[in-house]
């Protein structure tokens, strides 16, 4: 793994701290930032998708909402 990504996913584990949730909402965002949307950090390097994604949760710019699994009456 690229030593800066590891970086980026112990900081953004400190953010959202299940795993499976921080794949999901980075996969999201790498599509979406793929699809041409602008990123929401600036950066002096040239990111990767994902390691954009990364810095935008760690910073506090992205949020997710959990999808509620129990039904409410």
């Amino acid at each position: 793994m690229h030593p800066m990504r590891d970086a980026y996913v112990k900081e953004a584990l400190k953010v959202i701290d299940d795993p499976n949730i921080l794949v999901n909402v980075v996969s999201r965002r790498v599509k979406q930032l793929k699809r041409g949307n602008r990123p929401l950090v600036e950066s002096l390097e040239k990111l990767s998708a994902e390691d954009t994604a990364l810095r935008e949760i760690i910073e506090g710019k992205i949020s997710y909402e959990l999808a509620s699994t129990t039904a409410r009456s």
